[in-house]
């Protein structure tokens, strides 16, 4: 490859300077090497759909099963809306596949496909690795093969967030509401107010109670 481009090149500097390999000089009228030979550009860019949801990269390819996180400290992260107008909450944990996601994702796209201009925010990322073992095998001889990709989903969590310029609360509760037969737990409709988005952290109440000294 490396060649190629250095003697491409060669030539072009050659050709636009007129003078070919024996040492003559060209016509008045020689232009560079057409575009059809030159060399195709690749973009160091890399974008990625939501139909392969997956880290580019990962310390460990396998990890354990963990459980889903319980906020007994009063951590609110993510339980507020910060982009779209309307939104999908969780009122329970689960671990959500990445095929979960972006089958929610697609059936919202078809669902809302006459709005034009419209977004979606996918608030959780599958970056957990799942591995499974076949039924009926005996225990050992390691862990199991990787199966798919998923994430933890904590209780009270807004996992998607929409807007468009044309979507109003009907349409986005009917498309809510159907997503939410993909999850199996109980979800809920969030739509942006003020008691809705992330309030100032001067406003927010303490998650614990200030330890107060003896006297």
């Amino acid at each position: 490859m490396w060649a190629r481009r250095f003697a491409g090149s060669i030539l072009n500097s050659r050709l636009a300077s007129g003078i070919t390999q024996l040492g003559r000089p060209l016509l008045p009228t020689a232009t560079p090497i057409s575009s059809a030979f030159a060399l195709p550009k690749f973009s160091s860019q890399q974008t990625r759909g939501l139909q392969n949801l997956q880290p580019r990269r990962r310390k460990y390819k396998k990890a354990q099963k963990g459980r889903v996180p319980v906020r007994t400290g009063g951590s609110t992260k993510g339980n507020y809306m910060a982009y779209g107008d309307y939104g999908l909450r969780v009122k329970l944990g689960l671990r959500l596949s990445a095929k979960t996601i972006s089958a929610i994702h697609v059936m919202l796209k078809r669902k809302l496909k006459a709005i034009k201009g419209l977004r979606i925010w996918l608030r959780v990322f599958p970056d957990i690795p799942v591995s499974t073992k076949g039924t009926e095998i005996r225990m050992g001889k390691g862990k199991g093969a990787f199966d798919y990709w998923a994430c933890r989903v904590p209780k009270d969590k807004i996992i998607f967030e929409m807007c468009g310029p044309g979507l109003n609360t009907e349409l986005a509760k009917d498309a809510i509401r159907q997503a939410g037969f993909k999850l199996g737990v109980p979800t809920e409709f969030v739509i942006a107010n003020d008691q809705t988005r992330q309030p100032k952290k001067e406003d927010m109440p303490p998650t614990t109670i200030p330890f107060l000294h003896a006297k």
